[in-house]
């Protein structure tokens, strides 16, 4: 890896800041980019640099990624005033590596790529401690060349890559595994509060699903910091209900049928409207569990 190419990284979020802090820990020359300036100064500590709006991340990078927290503000960070676009030009290269909708994919691609430069899509699977640790899954969509020379900062944020083909379907496969984590973290609660209501120890039940076709490591993470009202937040409770929500906007494109997404839907929007949104999305076991009147 050529540790002289400039990198740029726009959005310092809990994904972002993670991912752009592996960079420079690896000796990459980083410059970062975030709306709230403040956010920026742990990374800068470490030895990023920061730019004054996106536009000038993309001047003074060779390849450039992105993550923004929903389609709004992906599409911001691009079009908006001194954003990606007004840098875009022949030899630049953008990769967004936000969750948003194959629409939004599409429009930020169809930009970029008309500018000259070259685009990826390569949204994440994995939360805050797969992001700090470099255990992301990357999946990437778009210009292959690019994909492959973004391969060596791939392996660097994550801890394996799908090229997943055209534009739309690195989104696509996004909102498919979110979707299911939705309806698995709703799930998980609804067991956690029938089993205990009935009189079942929690930590019980979760020995029980860890020996049995159950277990996975997000019942195994979550489960516990559920028993334990633990909601620091790994992944924002209103970032998985707008995943959910948007793979049900996917869903009603085609025509499928998805009640059991849309019921976990409606669970993560009671959560966000009780005040949890910022908390860990496993924080919607507060609204699931139902306290006995006796």
């Amino acid at each position: 890896m050529a540790k002289s190419v400039e990198i740029g990284y726009i959005g310092m979020g809990i994904m972002g800041s993670a991912m752009a802090g592996r960079l420079v820990e690896a000796g990459f020359r980083v410059t970062i980019w975030n709306r709230s300036a403040g956010k920026c100064e742990a990374l800068v500590a470490k030895g990023a640099k920061v730019a004054d709006t996106p536009k000038a991340v993309i001047d003074r990078c060779d390849i450039t990624f992105a993550c923004t927290s929903d389609p709004a503000s992906a599409r911001a960070v691009v079009f908006g005033e001194s954003g990606v676009l007004a840098g875009m030009r022949g030899g630049k290269k953008f990769v967004d590596m936000s969750t948003v909708d194959e629409e939004t994919a599409k429009e930020i691609g169809v930009a970029v790529t008309a500018k000259g430069a070259q685009f990826l899509e390569a949204p994440v699977s994995g939360s805050k401690g797969p992001a700090l640790q470099g255990q992301l899954v990357i999946l990437a969509a778009g210009d292959k060349p690019l994909c492959d020379e973004a391969k060596p900062y791939f392996d660097v944020m994550g801890k394996r890559t799908f090229f997943l083909g055209e534009v739309g379907n690195g989104a696509r496969m996004k909102l498919v595994v979110n979707m299911m984590m939705g309806i698995n973290i709703a799930a998980l609660s609804e067991g956690l509060a029938v089993g205990t209501q009935s009189g079942l120890q929690g930590t019980d039940i979760l020995e029980v699903l860890k020996e049995g076709a159950l277990n996975c490591p997000m019942i195994s993470l979550k489960g516990p910091a559920m028993l334990e009202q633990r909601y620091d937040t790994a992944f924002p409770l209103k970032h998985q209900q707008k995943d959910v929500n948007l793979a049900l906007s996917l869903g009603n494109q085609l025509g499928q049928p998805m009640p059991v997404a849309a019921a976990a839907n409606e669970t993560l929007k009671a959560a966000k409207a009780a005040g949890y949104g910022d908390d860990d999305m496993c924080k919607v076991y507060e609204v699931v569990k139902v306290r006995k009147v006796e």
